[in-house]
């Protein structure tokens, strides 16, 4: 093959050396290799050992890129769901599937009684707690998780997204599962900032634009397509909206902050500098057994940060989650 490119022709006898040499030692070579190191680019691991440790760093990068369960938000009966799709009711009100197959072709898939949804990413709609009857503004709604979650707690939801195709989708996703909610296109930064919608909301869930890098196990893409510069990129837009969203909270409501990132600086650094910036709003700890989750899930403040390597529960199967932060801020009275 390489005589045939008149460019080539002199590295044919290079060719078949490396080919033999592949043949000969080939396994022996790929054994003595750290594949999980090899896989992570450089920024990336240099970040997680530090702010993580290398042990940790390491044991995020495994599991990482091992392959995801499917994780299922029910209506109702968890354990019932579990029993049908041959899966488990995680502590935290989710369904794990251990063999899936076409999700479509699923029990309670025509018929609206689940959706799919990693358990991590079911825990921010979560913290803002009993939405029952109350204005609830879930920003950056599609593909509309979060939003199935809101409305069928029984809230107003007014679900606000700046893409029209994700918008479509959201709509499709709560058409199937015959919920309703009030759909935006806009960009969700400028539509807080009008002036009607001023403190109009109860509660507001703020799911930021982000790296991403907490949803490898399922994008593994992000590996190759994502850079470290990105990072702060995104961390300025992200200060940017959770600003612009604290102005749709009435007095005394909640807002909770949420992405699917590992980086503290789309995280925890986030929210030391809006509560920096705005003493009308206070950190409300989260307390691990309201969702249902192991301690360890909660950091020492009182905030959400989930990482691949984590188990819901004792039973091996719950090991795994999607990368999220989440912190819970309540305005002022």
């Amino acid at each position: 093959i390489v005589r045939l490119d008149h460019n080539a022709r002199r590295f044919d006898k290079l060719a078949n050396a490396v080919l033999r040499r592949i043949s000969e030692q080939g396994q022996t070579i790929v054994a003595s290799l750290d594949g999980v190191r090899l896989d992570i680019p450089d920024w990336l691991w240099q970040r997680w050992a530090y702010h993580y440790g290398e042990a940790e760093a390491r044991a995020i990068a495994a599991a990482s890129l091992s392959e995801p369960a499917l994780d299922l938000t029910v209506k109702s009966d968890p354990a019932g769901w579990a029993e049908k799709l041959s899966g488990v009711a995680l502590p935290s009100g989710a369904v794990r599937v251990r063999e899936a197959g076409r999700v479509d072709e699923l029990p309670g898939f025509a018929d609206g009684e689940w959706w799919v949804q990693d358990a991590a990413a079911a825990l921010p709609a979560r913290m803002l707690g009993d939405v029952k009857g109350l204005r609830v503004a879930d920003l950056c709604a599609a593909p509309g998780g979060k939003t199935a979650q809101l409305a069928l707690g029984g809230a107003d939801v007014v679900a606000v997204d700046a893409s029209a195709k994700r918008h479509e989708r959201l709509q499709s996703n709560l058409a199937r599962l015959g919920l309703s909610a009030t759909y935006v296109k806009a960009d969700a930064a400028e539509w807080s900032r009008l002036p009607s919608n001023a403190v109009a909301f109860d509660a507001v869930l703020v799911d930021a634009p982000c790296s991403a890098t907490g949803t490898i196990r399922r994008h593994p893409d992000l590996l190759r397509n994502k850079a470290e510069t990105e990072v702060m990129r995104l961390a300025t837009r992200q200060s940017d909206l959770i600003a612009a969203a604290a102005g749709l909270v009435k007095p005394g409501g909640v807002m909770v902050y949420a992405t699917c990132s590992l980086e503290p600086e789309e995280g925890e650094g986030i929210i030391t500098k809006f509560l920096a910036a705005n003493d009308g709003f206070t950190l409300e700890p989260v307390r691990a057994a309201d969702l249902g989750v192991p301690d360890a899930l909660i950091t020492p403040a009182g905030m959400l940060r989930t990482k691949p390597h984590l188990s819901l529960g004792p039973d091996p199967v719950m090991t795994g989650v999607d990368g999220f932060f989440a912190a819970r801020l309540r305005r002022k009275p």
